[in-house]
């Protein structure tokens, strides 16, 4: 495979994860705005996914339907969820002979329903989780037309890859986002409302629920966020996976190119494997989050210079 195809298989899966992961914070966070509206703010969302600047952000994050409308449909914000589903299109359109055309043709369907009157209305005017909830189908559609119609083949592999490290991220942020802004209540008591935030934004809820029995505990819940092999948004689950579809790329990859970036990812999946963090002590859990976010980012250049020809 081309490596001009192979980037734009892996970052089209990117583009794709982070919709995803983006929806499901906001949808989160909305919900959270109607439980307790008198101590909620958008600020950290808009940090995370709007391009504002200080007098902006402070004029916009009290303002629901203008933060959502800016977040979801605003085609200048290029962190927006209709940027992201625009660019994963363009991707797909470019690398069409490489995906199948159920692939290509959920893409496209997501495309024109971001843009579509119906939905910004939603968003906008009317029942913003109904409209949420829409876009956040398209995507479940999308998962599953890549899952059940794409060959296993050098493509999926990419597009595998792209989704793992783009999740990873996601859940590194989300978590460090979460328990930075409410470390005291996380902390303190064993059903804080954030915990239950936090799991619902990494899709979690059920499975953590099923796990521990309905015990909100702290460390149990950093525990399962971070090293729990059954859940598919662990950073522990998201880096395995992402070995073992590395490695199938040893046969088709250059000696030197693919030690450099085996050792990379082994030494991230040890890194928080034996990570002994603690919600007791936020400070380390911020800095453990800050350098695994890092050599995350780090891993994803090296892919892009020694699998993509990127500088």
């Amino acid at each position: 495979m081309l490596s001009r195809v192979a980037d734009t298989i892996y970052w089209l899966a990117r583009y794709m994860e982070r919709t995803q992961a983006m929806l499901q914070v906001i949808r989160i966070y909305y919900q959270a705005s109607q439980d307790s509206p008198h101590d909620f703010s958008w600020r950290p969302v808009l940090y995370s996914y709007g391009h504002l600047s200080a007098e902006e952000l402070a004029a916009t994050e009290g303002d629901t339907a203008r933060v959502l409308a800016h977040l979801i449909l605003d085609k200048h914000n290029d962190a927006s969820a209709y940027n992201n589903v625009l660019q994963a299109r363009e991707n797909a359109r470019s690398a069409q002979d490489h995906i199948t055309r159920d692939v290509w043709q959920c893409l496209n369907d997501y495309y024109h329903a971001i843009r579509s009157e119906e939905i910004a209305q939603q968003i906008r005017y009317g029942d913003p989780m109904s409209g949420i909830d829409a876009l956040m189908r398209h995507g479940l559609v999308f998962t599953g037309a890549v899952q059940n119609t794409m060959p296993r083949d050098e493509g999926y592999g990419y597009l595998t890859m792209g989704r793992l490290l783009e999740r990873a991220l996601q859940t590194t942020d989300i978590l460090r986002i979460r328990w930075a802004n409410n470390a005291d209540s996380m902390t303190s008591g064993l059903d804080a409302p954030e915990l239950r935030y936090l799991l619902h934004s990494l899709f979690g809820h059920e499975l953590y629920l099923k796990t521990y029995r309905g015990n909100f505990n702290p460390d149990s819940v950093l525990q399962f966020v971070l090293h729990n092999s059954h859940f598919a948004h662990s950073l522990s689950s998201c880096l395995s996976r992402l070995s073992w579809y590395f490695e199938r790329l040893r046969a088709d990859s250059l000696p030197e190119s693919y030690e450099r970036l085996e050792f990379m990812v082994g030494r991230l999946a040890n890194h928080v494997k034996y990570s002994t963090v603690s919600a007791a002590e936020p400070e380390q859990l911020n800095d453990f989050l800050l350098e695994t976010r890092q050599e995350l980012l780090d891993v994803a250049v090296a892919f892009g210079k020694y699998y993509f020809g990127r500088s």
